[in-house]
């Protein structure tokens, strides 16, 4: 684990000021959690619209709006950057903050591409900033819940996962468009592909997938099936056509668990022979679910850590280098890929 200057530790009796870049609806739900939040809050927030981010201020409850991503960089009193932008802009908004010594928290998917992704942590280390993707589910309490199913035995060995997430997008921009790295993997196949990670990392063996693509190129429905070395199957699906049912079943060979939605677990259940009920254990009430990507941070500052521990730069390079190849079979380029593709 990377160590930042112990000097330079976040202190935790202060409450961690996030600069917010870009103002979708990413940026409003990260500004709903930060306002339920004792320990964080947000400070800032930053548009390429003056009179956008004013607006988002107002309505949110956020003491500084800026009209440049420059600016809030610039802000002396941000201890964190969440990268709320599309995926096509993460890369040049987090390597400004870097090269500013801006410890970063870049939502899901991290990169465009497994190049960027590389050259921003490599920068990240150089520099000694703190660095962390925003895939929510990873920093969430039913992780642990889940894993200590699994590790009890009470579903004996796991062998087979499955996982869904699908919904009915429409003609969004930045799901459509290569410029803003379209298509349901970056934006919903991350999840089904970290589902598997966060409870099984042994190396993948085979790896088989299919998608149906858009008029303007970008996949719209997928399918990804993974052999591991450890023996179990993973059969994986993102759509951003269909309404899916979002449920992640992990079985083994003395029963499984049903994970209600991989994209923000709210309920386990957990059966065993014949798929015989056993019981359902719920997460702890939630803000929304972001909180806890902003307490990892937190906690992480105050170590003088430069990355999670919930979701090391290893995994991140190794999630974007997995989608780099699916999309290569596929043929979905973005503008920044390389130009072998």
């Amino acid at each position: 684990m990377f160590m930042a200057d112990k000097n330079k530790n976040m202190d935790m009796d202060k409450t961690m000021r996030v600069g917010v870049v870009g103002a979708g609806w990413i940026a409003e739900k990260a500004a709903i959690t930060l306002n339920g939040l004792r320990e964080c809050e947000c400070n800032a927030i930053a548009s390429r619209s003056l009179a956008k981010a004013e607006e988002f201020a107002s309505q949110w409850n956020v003491p500084k709006a800026y009209g440049s991503y420059a600016e809030l960089i610039a802000d002396p009193e941000i201890d964190l950057v969440y990268v709320a932008t599309p995926h096509s802009h993460h890369y040049d908004v987090t390597r400004q903050a870097i090269l500013a010594g801006k410890p970063c928290l870049v939502e899901k998917a991290f990169m465009a591409n497994h190049a960027q992704a590389e050259a921003i942590v490599k920068l990240a280390h150089e520099r000694k900033v703190f660095l962390a993707e925003a895939i929510w589910t990873r920093y969430q309490p039913a992780v642990g819940i889940v894993r200590g199913l699994i590790d009890s035995g009470r579903i004996g060995t796991p062998r087979l996962v499955t996982a869904t997430l699908g919904y009915s997008m429409g003609d969004k921009p930045r799901i459509m468009r290569p410029d803003l790295c379209g298509g349901a993997l970056l934006d919903l196949g991350v999840y089904a592909l970290n589902f598997v990670r966060m409870f099984f990392d042994a190396d993948i063996k085979s790896i088989e997938s299919q998608c149906v693509k858009s008029a303007t190129g970008m996949d719209l429905t997928n399918a990804i099936s993974l052999v591991l070395a450890d023996g179990v199957l993973c059969n994986l699906q993102s759509s951003a056509a269909c309404v899916g049912d979002n449920i992640g079943v992990i079985a083994g060979t003395d029963g499984n668990l049903i994970i209600d939605n991989i994209n923000n677990p709210q309920k386990i259940t957990v059966n065993t022979h014949d798929r015989v009920f056993v019981e359902d254990i719920h997460v702890p009430k939630q803000i929304t679910g972001y909180e806890y990507q902003f307490q990892v941070c937190r906690q992480a500052l105050a170590e003088g850590l430069l990355e999670p521990r919930e979701m090391p730069h290893a995994e991140t390079l190794y999630i974007m280098q997995l989608m780099d190849g699916l999309r290569q079979k596929w043929g979905v380029h973005y503008p920044m890929d390389d130009e072998k593709w």
